[in-house]
């Protein structure tokens, strides 16, 4: 019979269960920290920062006790800074790039230096950035997630007035609905997107569904150009037999309902859980699941480790959180009784001929009372051609040219829903930003506004 249930734990274990990852840095050791920056004149740690944040300015800036400027040139780069300094996989980026992993393997923290900056900033409730005189023009932002809010922010400093179209109650997008509690504490999607919206020169109007409430022609022609960060809506399915039984969940629903809910303890948790996937979503899932309660928790992959879309710093941290990590086995069908779920048979797996992903034969089984599924997101194309226009669109993802241009006069487009390059927060906001200066471009040279 399912044991799944909620309230497993103490409130008091909730509350640490779900505290911050990685507290702030104080004063002190910001400062020790940023002694370390060797401040090198071609940076490789710029390089390797998808927004091209000025890593060695700023970290100057917190070492001369400057540390409103070095937000500033932060911000400037990335107006989702600290966000990225929470999320982002900076060792594989920036502190992956950073030249002290030669001399003593361990990188400047530039991420925990981000994070002190930012936050420094925020407390203080100073905004930095002054809006340029008015142009006008007003462009339409589909989407309040990273994408459309760095796109909608770099309009609005630049004169122009942007409306943000958001189809859930908040804006905030993955920020708000889709990161491990443990990683965005605080309420700080909220405060960060309020020091977004301070600027001015942007309304946020929640509650909006594109194909529902708005078309993409009637804002085409009401708006002077259009900006789609839309991602990607919805879940790929496991299309195995069981699959609909009861305890079978979407893991991006459930990490959802997660961050909403003001009492954690009120999401039923199985006690022997079983993820499938190798993505971020799944390791968020799977050490969430554990800090529910959970008792066994599984990661079941149908590749190997190095395959896996999780960062090797996460798969350490499922594991230093009790996740076993099953890698090439791959689901076979979702085992029931008594109308729920009661294990899943998984199959082992190998690159076969011609690099080709088979099964051996071999199977077994695990226990599980819940099932969860991280198996990736798609493209939900009807809202867009469903809008009485049509855009390009290949292998799932909207086709946009360098500058985010789609193949629509007028129309720009960026975030996971064109997938460019890996779908992380900092991509998705250097996406809007790149699309604002091509707008701003657009729009300033006149008519033949956008289009390829």
């Amino acid at each position: 019979m399912s044991d799944i249930a909620g309230h497993r734990l103490s409130p008091a274990d909730y509350a640490e269960a779900f505290a911050d990852l990685t507290p702030p840095l104080s004063r002190k050791t910001a400062l020790v920290e940023a002694s370390r920056c060797l401040f090198c004149y071609d940076a490789p740690c710029v390089e390797a920062c998808p927004t091209g944040i000025d890593i060695p300015r700023f970290i100057r800036g917190i070492q001369t006790d400057n540390v409103r400027g070095a937000a500033t040139t932060i911000l400037d780069a990335n107006i989702l800074g600290g966000t990225c300094a929470r999320v982002c996989p900076t060792e594989i980026l920036c502190e992956g790039a950073c030249v002290r992993l030669d001399q003593d393997h361990e990188p400047v923290a530039i991420g925990a230096l981000q994070r002190y900056a930012t936050d420094f900033l925020f407390v203080s409730g100073e905004q930095p950035f002054v809006r340029a005189a008015a142009t006008g023009k007003r462009i339409a932002v589909v989407g309040a997630g990273p994408a459309g809010l760095a796109c909608a922010h770099h309009l609005a400093r630049l004169g122009h007035e942007v409306v943000i179209f958001e189809r859930r109650p908040k804006g905030g997008g993955l920020n708000e609905y889709g990161i491990a509690t443990y990683k965005m504490t605080d309420n700080f999607a909220q405060r960060e997107l309020d020091f977004l919206l301070a600027l001015g020169g942007i309304e946020l109007r929640c509650g909006t569904t594109l194909g529902e409430d708005l078309h993409l022609a009637d804002l085409v022609h009401e708006f002077d150009a259009v900006f789609l960060g839309i991602g990607l809506g919805g879940s790929n399915a496991l299309r195995i037999e069981g699959e609909d039984l009861p305890g079978v969940e979407n893991a991006v629903a459930f990490i959802e309902a997660l961050r909403q809910a003001p009492d954690k303890g009120e999401l039923p948790i199985g006690r022997d859980v079983v993820v499938i996937g190798g993505g971020n979503t799944a390791i968020d899932m799977a050490i969430q699941a554990r800090r529910l309660g959970a008792e066994n928790v599984t990661i079941a992959y149908r590749r190997g480790s190095a395959q896996m879309g999780a960062t090797g710093y996460e798969q350490e941290l499922a594991q230093t959180n009790g996740v076993t990590i099953r890698t090439w086995v791959a689901p076979v069908r979702i085992l029931g009784a008594d109308g729920a779920v009661s294990g899943i048979e998984l199959e082992h797996t190998r690159i076969g001929e011609g690099g080709v992903l088979a099964g051996t034969g071999e199977r077994f089984v695990l226990p599980a009372d819940q099932v969860f599924k991280a198996v990736g997101q798609h493209l939900v194309p009807a809202a867009l051609n469903g809008s009485a226009m049509r855009l390009e669109l290949a292998g799932g993802k909207v086709v946009v040219d360098a500058e985010r241009r789609t193949t629509l006069p007028k129309v720009w487009a960026g975030g996971d829903a064109i997938g460019l390059d890996q779908d992380l927060t900092v991509v998705a906001v250097e996406d809007g930003k790149q699309a604002a200066r091509s707008i701003h471009h657009a729009l300033s040279a006149g008519p033949g506004l956008g289009g390829n």
